[in-house]
């Protein structure tokens, strides 16, 4: 009842009065509840009936919700509609009218009457809405070592309902168990075709190959991934130990290089910062100072 009060809040309608909620509350206990399922194309009309009605009550009150995962929406209340359906929207005491669906009107709708005496009758209609599939998406690594566990992954976003995923290898459907085929008993792996989540595990030299997903909801044509190629293969011990003396030889000739560059003396530096001049003595007389070099600093 909270969330029916927070959408007639974001309709502009204000809140409920305290008594009729609390008259509402107190005799939802004993409701009579039907439901049912409806399923319509996209961008077509569709009725969806007020079962809880009854032309027994006189002036009975009655108000429509749309509940969608976690959300609940008031779109009919005393007597009105609320936005946006007052334009695509059509109401009767049996029944609403939707002029065109689109998906995201799937959903339960819930219709509440109360009539004389505070008697409560509901009934909820499953709408779904139904698209196509479109082209799903396979994620399928291009590599796989045999023996460990690969994951593939089929994904699509728009079908309504939410279609269900069939995986080919090599153009071959593959089963759900692959014990139960020939050409698939010596391949190890799990299908969820509601999740479209393949696993092997573990991955054998056989599972190399071509491999697409398929999405399917019964509406319009199945629709098909693009193929990947999966290599499953060894792993390349010899390509490992070729890295590692690859990697040895580039060190040794790196460190060869900086002891020759020492050697050399490139990287010495004169620290004296002083500089000494030499002169050849000169011809003096026996006495006269006998100096016969000089030193500058």
């Amino acid at each position: 009842m909270a969330a029916t009060v927070a959408a007639r809040r974001g309709a502009g309608l204000g809140p409920l009065p305290v008594l009729l909620l609390c008259a509402a509350a107190g005799s939802l206990v004993g409701a009579q509840i039907t439901s049912e399922t409806k399923e319509v194309p996209e961008n077509q009309p569709v009725d969806i009936p007020c079962l809880a009605y009854s032309s027994h009550w006189s002036n009975p009150r009655i108000e429509w919700k749309f509940q969608k995962g976690s959300s609940l929406v008031l779109f009919y209340y005393g007597g009105q509609l609320t936005e946006p359906y007052k334009t695509r929207v059509q109401f009767s005491r049996t029944m609403i009218h939707f002029t065109t669906v689109t998906r995201a009107d799937t959903g339960k709708y819930i219709c509440e009457v109360v009539g004389d005496n505070s008697q409560i009758a509901k009934s909820e209609v499953n709408l779904i809405v139904q698209v196509p599939p479109s082209k799903p998406v396979a994620h399928v690594p291009t590599s796989a070592t045999i023996g460990s566990k690969a994951l593939l992954r089929c994904t699509e976003t728009d079908g309504s309902p939410p279609p269900t995923f069939q995986w080919y290898k090599n153009s071959m459907l593959m089963p759900i168990d692959p014990k139960t085929s020939l050409s698939f008993r010596n391949s190890s792996y799990t299908l969820d075709p509601t999740t479209g989540v393949l696993t092997f595990e573990p991955v054998s030299s056989f599972d190399t190959g071509d491999y697409y997903c398929e999405a399917s909801n019964n509406v319009g044509s199945p629709q098909r991934s693009e193929a990947i190629h999966m290599e499953a293969s060894e792993v390349n011990v010899g390509g490992i130990v070729a890295a590692v003396v690859v990697l040895l030889m580039v060190l040794a000739l790196a460190a060869f290089g900086i002891w020759f560059a020492y050697t050399r003396g490139f990287f010495s530096s004169d620290t004296t910062g002083k500089k000494v001049i030499y002169s050849q003595p000169s011809h003096r007389s026996e006495g006269e100072f006998k100096q016969t070099s000089s030193f500058l600093v």
